[in-house]
């Protein structure tokens, strides 16, 4: 019995967390805040999360641990071809954030390191760059390109217009999964020109460097 009162205390802690950080910002709440709204003191928070951090580990991980597997299981597919495995991925991101509107920025953004951090502290930023990695992977398939500074530069781009829609989107009050089906063919139109783009981008330098070697 206590065990289960302690789970249940847990659980009700986490989930007004959740609320409230999705309400008011991650930054902008307290430990004591968060106490005040559960029902308990914030020494009783201390029992079950070392602090804030802890909190956002316990709300976070599970989800982009499952975001992180869809898209392996996406890259996975032998019958695709690079760009479509590029495209699927990117929806299951938009899936994934669409479906989590109060909380995806949470999930990714709150307590963020830069993607060209190498040995990132929190365990969350870890797997955050593990999943943009996958992303970064695809694109230079795509685009046939060595892991430099061109790469990470167009991945920056692509990872932006991925935020643009879902800023687009993530205040419809359309289900989801209707709103997918509607505009699943424009997301995939989106990679396409963004990847002709950087492959016309490339050509340029190439065609510059040409005419220098000319010389």
């Amino acid at each position: 019995m206590k065990t289960k009162r302690s789970q249940e205390t847990k659980q009700k802690i986490l989930i007004t967390a959740g609320k409230l950080f999705a309400e008011k910002g991650y930054d902008a709440i307290s430990i004591r805040e968060i106490a005040k709204k559960a029902d308990c003191s914030h020494t009783t928070i201390y029992l079950y999360f070392k602090d804030k951090e802890a909190l956002l580990h316990e709300l976070s991980m599970p989800f982009l641990k499952d975001l992180k597997q869809n898209m392996l299981r996406t890259i996975e597919m032998d019958s695709l071809t690079s760009e479509d495995k590029l495209k699927g991925i990117c929806n299951e991101f938009i899936h994934f954030c669409l479906s989590n509107k109060s909380l995806y920025s949470l999930f990714i953004n709150v307590k963020s390191t830069r993607i060209d951090e190498q040995e990132p502290e929190l365990e969350i930023n870890k797997l955050r760059l593990e999943i943009f990695a996958i992303m970064k992977q695809l694109l230079q398939q795509c685009l046939s390109l060595p892991d430099d500074e061109q790469l990470v530069a167009f991945s920056r781009i692509f990872f932006y217009n991925l935020y643009g829609i879902l800023s687009t989107y993530s205040y419809q009050h359309e289900p989801t999964e209707t709103l997918m089906e509607r505009l699943t063919p424009t997301f995939d139109l989106t990679v396409e020109i963004l990847i002709s783009g950087f492959k016309e981008k490339i050509n340029q330098g190439e065609n510059r460097d040409g005419s220098k070697k000319s010389f």
